[in-house]
């Protein structure tokens, strides 16, 4: 599949550079890992050490100082390549709240450790069994002690990667929820050591359709240093929101990756692939699913795209970022039923990767936030209809 034509030359070579290393992570690593429920940390390795992972930390903090356009490029190539960005990917998208609203202390002490790779930032804690994406409702705790540090206590779900993360994003209620004006207030961030953590941090994995590293985490009087707090008390839920942003620009992007990736497979195969006397290919049944689905995603990777532009203009995108995430997931989606249709009963079988690609993309069309939850921040907030929820 040929690079965007919007690619710099720059943008170019970081794409070469990531085919590159993904060469040496083939399918029988990533099944070998599938059938073991196990986290791929040879290739986390491999991206920190060439510096991809630190792509959006500036260089000032021993990042690559790349903009949001290189970052998506590096998470759609690696889905592209056949690869699995989901296992280190919240590295790049939490660089968002931390660089626009931690302090200097917090970027001095813990950014140039995450772009080297001795820390590990990649858990993100947000999301609850009682709120699912009803992020206001939250009942996770911070409770001031003191002037040195907050007591922690609730519970986080679908935690991905806490077990192989030495630091953790998360979102508590400092100000009980009947004390508040706005429901959007109180809500605070907070980055937790959590390989210091102790009994008072608890992970237990969840087993899913896909090899996620997913987790759900419990806080039992968690104590955290009040340095630890990122930007104001009570403004959390705004920053959270900033770095969602990016969450899903790049998470598009790696959609783009894997129709791309599908696309590829189900043409190269529809050439090759011979029944009746003649390549299934020249069969009209077989070659219009695969150019619509290609079609879909090309007009998916142009909406990436101007969000990706409008975030590195410090602009407001939410309303194309959520747009870029939710016809990504529909294209990938799209391209991987399509791919398993195409290649028929070899479209299930492990050693094509395509069943285990098959479902790792369909997570994005729920994760990490619904279709319909984007469809209702559209009508709402773009189109002006009434709240529905």
């Amino acid at each position: 599949m040929n690079p965007s034509a919007r690619d710099s030359e720059e943008i170019a070579s970081i794409r070469a550079a990531v085919r590159a290393l993904c060469a040496d992570f083939p399918g029988e690593y990533w099944r070998k890992l599938d059938r073991e429920r196990a986290y791929p940390a040879e290739f986390v390795e491999a991206l920190t050490k060439a510096g991809f992972l630190a792509a959006l930390i500036p260089e000032e903090y021993g990042g690559s100082g790349l903009t949001m356009s290189s970052a998506i490029a590096i998470m759609e190539e690696i889905q592209a390549s056949g690869c699995n960005g989901a296992a280190c990917h919240a590295q790049m998208y939490t660089m968002g709240t931390v660089l626009r609203h931690g302090s200097v202390e917090q970027k001095q002490r813990y950014l140039p450790k995450i772009a080297s790779g001795e820390l590990r930032l990649q858990a993100f804690g947000v999301t609850e069994p009682t709120s699912g994406t009803d992020t206001l409702a939250l009942r996770t705790t911070a409770a001031r002690d003191g002037n040195s540090s907050y007591i922690i206590n609730g519970q986080k779900i679908w935690t991905s990667r806490a077990e192989h993360s030495d630091l953790m994003l998360l979102l508590a209620r400092t100000t009980p929820r009947e004390q508040v004006k706005k429901r959007t207030e109180g809500l605070s961030v907070f980055l937790v050591e959590m390989k210091s953590a102790g009994e008072e941090l608890k992970i237990n994995p969840i087993r899913t359709m896909m090899n996620h590293a997913t987790t759900e985490v419990f806080f039992d009087d968690l104590r955290v240093p009040a340095e630890n707090l990122v930007g104001e008390e009570g403004m959390g839920f705004r920053y959270i929101l900033s770095g969602m942003n990016a969450e899903r620009i790049l998470i598009a992007a790696e959609c783009i990756g894997d129709a791309k990736w599908l696309i590829e497979k189900a043409t190269n195969y529809a050439k090759e692939r011979s029944v009746f006397g003649r390549p299934i290919g020249q069969n009209q049944g077989i070659q219009f699913p695969i150019a619509k689905a290609y079609a879909q995603m090309r007009a998916a990777e142009l909406m990436v795209h101007e969000a990706a532009s409008l975030y590195e203009q410090g602009k407001d995108c939410g309303a194309e970022a959520n747009m870029a995430k939710m016809l990504a997931a529909d294209a990938s989606w799209a391209a991987a039923d399509m791919c398993v249709q195409t290649h028929g009963g070899f479209g299930f079988a492990e050693e094509f990767d395509i069943e285990r690609k098959f479902r790792e993309t369909r997570l994005y069309s729920v994760a990490p936030i619904s279709t319909n939850l984007i469809l209702s921040y559209l009508a709402e907030h773009v189109l002006g209809l009434p709240r529905s929820y």
